[in-house]
């Protein structure tokens, strides 16, 4: 067994990434001595894990300005603590790592989440982009490996760095699959983030055209507030709930009582259009039908799979229409429940783990 220790940090504060957790607990299972970072906020969860944590109290939590201070808080973190190898999750913590190795040369892994530089929060900010990608540029290279969510987001980083990114899949852990579809509750859902161009507007926008139906919004972001406004405009608030970020327990749950859930997120950024959702395999895990956005690797997984649709649309009203028509259909529903099974097989963070333990061994 490894006999190392590994600093994992991210820039969230710990209490819903699914991702990182997975990774850590798979890392500390080989044996590795894990020690993860990130922030803490003044709402944020106390959180227990079978590995270490840090998180780090800023008085500076959004702008530039915080992904400064972030970045040298960890970087002394680094300084202070030893360690054998660093992952850095995403563009907005390498550079602390990066700057560390020139004195320690120990090894760094990449981990990206997405395709940084090309998020929707980025466009049209030139100033900004140009910041991340200079960030990019100087110590992308500098990682020993490196891994993605997916594969166009591989390629895109190899041919555009010469490097060889990997890709680990953003899969959920294998759990008993639910057989109770028929008799669940008339509920629709959506979870993660709630940010831009994530369809969340056009999908609040049709449930006054879908009746007898409720829709669950469980996650927060940059549009929580715009999307509770809207919904009270609309006087809706009797049809949507907003439950907030939950922990990873309690989502499972309510995924498992959902008839349908959703991943709308719009193809304007190269980020978006790349990009393979973990939500869509989490509702696949917990048996659930997914009507999901006409982008090429989310189609691919509902297509191979048969495990719901995937759209074009860009109202409410024709997002409606769509969802109407599968409702009035329970049998292809069913049958979509049903496929869900043998994806939940295939698609589970069991078998990806072992892509995850040859990269770092």
């Amino acid at each position: 067994m490894p006999d190392k220790k590994i600093i994992i940090s991210v820039i969230n504060d710990l209490s819903n990434d699914q991702r990182v957790h997975r990774i850590c607990t798979s890392l500390q299972n080989s044996g590795y001595n894990v020690i993860l970072t990130g922030r803490k906020l003044p709402n944020s969860p106390k959180i227990n894990r079978e590995y270490e944590i840090k998180r780090f109290k800023l008085l500076i939590n959004k702008g530039m300005l915080f992904y400064a201070c972030f970045n040298i808080r960890l970087f002394w973190f680094y300084i202070f603590n030893k360690y054998d190898i660093l992952v850095s999750n995403d563009l907005d913590t390498l550079s602390a790592a990066g700057f560390v190795n020139i004195f320690k040369r120990k090894t760094l892994i990449y981990d990206s989440h997405e395709l940084f530089t090309e998020v929707p929060e980025l466009q049209n900010k030139n100033l900004k982009k140009r910041f991340w990608l200079l960030i990019e540029k100087l110590f992308i290279r500098k990682a020993f490996k490196s891994y993605t969510v997916c594969k166009p987001i591989a390629d895109y980083y190899n041919k555009k760095y010469n490097i060889n990114m990997q890709v680990i899949r953003n899969l959920p852990l294998a759990y008993p699959f639910p057989y109770d579809y028929n008799s669940r509750d008339n509920i629709l859902l959506y979870q993660g983030s709630l940010n831009k161009e994530r369809g969340l507007e056009m999908l609040v926008e049709a449930m006054q055209y879908i009746p007898n139906y409720k829709l669950i919004i469980a996650g927060k972001g940059d549009i929580f507030a715009d999307l509770k406004l809207l919904t009270t405009n609309l006087k809706l608030n009797n049809k949507v709930k907003f439950t907030g970020n939950l922990d990873f327990n309690k989502l499972q749950q309510l995924t498992k009582t959902a008839k349908i859930g959703f991943s709308l997120e719009q193809g304007s950024s190269l980020s978006y259009k790349y990009s393979l959702p973990n939500k869509i395999f989490d509702y696949i895990q917990g048996g659930v039908p997914v009507i999901c956005s006409d982008l090429p690797e989310m189609s691919k997984i509902i297509k191979d799979y048969k495990v719901g649709q995937s759209v074009e649309c860009k109202t409410g009203k024709e997002l409606a229409k769509i969802v109407n028509e599968l409702i009035s259909t329970p049998n292809l529903l069913s049958d979509f429940h049903k496929n869900c099974k043998e994806a939940a097989r295939k698609l589970c963070w069991n078998k990806e783990e072992i892509k995850l333990k040859n990269i770092f061994e």
